[in-house]
């Protein structure tokens, strides 16, 4: 499978939204360690509503799908996570041709600017214990794999992201409430890596289990 039009990048995210209104305890539990506490239920409230606009929703266009998760996230979810989230998702349409199918190399196009707006806005890069240590990596794995079909080039976005919300782990926070804690902070991940590395995660079951699907169905 080569791309996805809008209404499978629909579907895609409403997978999403469910498997994050469902890690709500999970990302609750990470954050409590080390962070506020408040990311699993903000991203729960979230996606949410996220769930409720893409399935009453129809769009003619991939972009229109990823503007519709965005603005509703900075909407109702608030404070820093709502505005990096949603950032995440809206800005790197900026300048983008509208498009009834994404490609890998759309898809790595928008999150590759998205992460260069989130670095600009938030100053936070690889090594700072934040979501960047996760969506960096995956970006770049976008751009490495434009020559697979999606299935394969997101599991390896998926592993990407992983990877770096694994090295979280390691780093000493340079953002939010961790950084008061300093080399304590060690040996936790941190929470808004975990929740990029389950968006995309879910984004690479889902197009999996789409493509096999869609091959039995054509045999």
């Amino acid at each position: 499978m080569t791309a996805i039009d809008s209404n499978e990048v629909r579907q895609m995210f409403c997978a999403v939204s469910r498997r994050m209104i469902d890690m709500e305890p999970y990302l609750t539990e990470i954050d409590n360690r080390v962070g506020d506490g408040d990311h699993g239920i903000g991203m729960k409230i979230g996606f949410l509503q996220v769930e409720k606009v893409l399935s009453a929703g129809r769009y003619d266009t991939v972009n229109q799908v990823f503007r519709e998760i965005g603005y509703t996230l900075l909407k109702v979810m608030g404070g820093a996570s709502g505005v990096l989230f949603g950032t995440m998702f809206v800005s790197g349409l900026v300048g983008m041709e509208e498009k009834k199918q994404f490609t890998m190399e759309d898809f790595a196009c928008l999150f590759q600017k998205s992460a260069e707006a989130l670095t600009r806005r938030g100053k936070a890069g690889i090594g700072d214990k934040t979501m960047m240590d996760a969506l960096i990596p995956a970006a770049g794995a976008m751009k490495e794999a434009l020559d697979l079909p999606l299935e394969e080039g997101f599991q390896k976005v998926a592993k990407a992201a992983e990877a770096g919300m694994e090295y979280t782990k390691e780093c000493v926070a340079a953002f939010g409430r961790a950084r008061y804690y300093k080399d304590k902070a060690k040996g936790f991940q941190d929470a808004g890596a975990t929740s990029v590395y389950l968006i995309f995660q879910t984004m690479a079951d889902w197009i999996v289990g789409h493509a096999e699907k869609h091959r039995e169905e054509t045999v």
